[in-house]
């Protein structure tokens, strides 16, 4: 298995520099406000064009298909909350408390529209049912993801104040809907401009990730964080993976879904979303705090990317050795 396919992602590329140049030189005192601010401001596009992108007639027919979307919203606000919170908990005993919460977090996060459907494609599976699926998956997270992560005993400072649901109504609910409201209108400039766009979502991902590790590195996060830390991290993180993938895998095959469709309910259920958990997290957590939470979903985005891709591979290839087999099977007349 090479990383050099997984070092070569744009996404992933921004979030290294974001990270190393908030441990060069972090934000504090009036820069932390105008990095905020900053910060801010990109979520309030980033979600607007969320809006625009996502079609509202895909999230009809995403609703309609039941049978899939129900167990996929079950599995990743259900069972992947669940096993962040077990997580959690396994951590507690030997990591920072904000460390160890940030797999709850995780849990609790939607899908990534743009992993998901990625990797589903490259495994042949349904492409259309994974970009409904984790796209409708990104719309409930921004009204679940923290009820649920408060319900299943997170916290932080301000996270259940009026503030930050004014925040949260601000900057993610409100551009959302401006955007479903206006997309009709702004198809074409979407699609004309869609490479240089997908530059502001990365742009936005990682000024969150900047700002909230910035608080990190001010707290002392290298000295709060040792070498054995980071190794019960990466060991939880692991096992995360395995119940995402291995189980979403199982899941599908239990719901007798098609195998195309198998393939699509494996990658929007295993895929955690940084373009909704960073933004998120500086709106719920302090900086000094937020910078600890998502060292679980940085970690989680980079070995997702490492392990989807051969999975995807293997499922294509068994997706070919299965229709060759169909092709080459006798046919009986009547």
């Amino acid at each position: 298995m090479s990383f050099r396919p997984v070092l070569a992602d744009p996404m992933l590329r921004m979030l290294v520099a974001a990270i190393a140049l908030a441990a060069l030189l972090p934000a504090t005192g009036d820069a932390r406000s105008a990095a905020q601010m900053i910060a801010n401001a990109a979520i309030f596009v980033l979600f607007l064009l969320n809006g625009m992108r996502i079609a509202r007639r895909d999230i009809a027919a995403g609703i309609a298909n039941w049978r899939f979307l129900l167990p996929l919203v079950l599995w990743v606000f259900g069972v992947m909350a669940l096993a962040g919170l077990a997580l959690a908990a396994l951590g507690g005993g030997w990591l920072t408390p904000a460390v160890a919460l940030g797999f709850l977090y995780l849990g609790t996060l939607p899908s990534t529209v743009q992993s998901a459907t990625s990797y589903t494609s490259l495994a042949g599976g349904n492409v259309a049912l994974s970009v409904v699926g984790a796209a409708l998956l990104n719309i409930l997270g921004v009204f679940v993801t923290v009820p649920l992560f408060l319900a299943l005993g997170g916290s932080g400072s301000g996270a259940v104040g009026m503030d930050v649901i004014g925040k949260i109504m601000l900057l993610l609910i409100l551009p959302f809907a401006i955007g479903q409201m206006v997309q009709g209108r702004t198809g074409a400039f979407i699609a004309r401009y869609k490479p240089r766009i997908a530059w502001i979502d990365r742009f936005a991902i990682s000024a969150a990730i900047y700002v909230a590790f910035s608080g990190a590195v001010e707290q002392g996060i290298w000295q709060r964080v040792d070498a054995f830390d980071w190794v019960v991290i990466g060991g939880l993180v692991a096992g995360f993976l395995l119940i995402g993938n291995y189980g979403a895998w199982l899941a599908g095959g239990l719901l007798r879904l098609r195998h195309k469709d198998r393939i699509a309910f494996l990658f929007a259920g295993a895929q955690k979303s940084a373009a909704v958990g960073a933004p998120l997290a500086t709106i719920l957590f302090p900086p000094e705090e937020a910078g600890f939470i998502v060292i679980a979903l940085l970690l989680y985005h980079f070995f997702q990317l490492v392990v989807a891709a051969p999975i995807a591979s293997r499922l294509a290839a068994s997706l070919n050795l299965r229709d060759g087999a169909d092709c080459a099977a006798p046919t009986t007349g009547s």
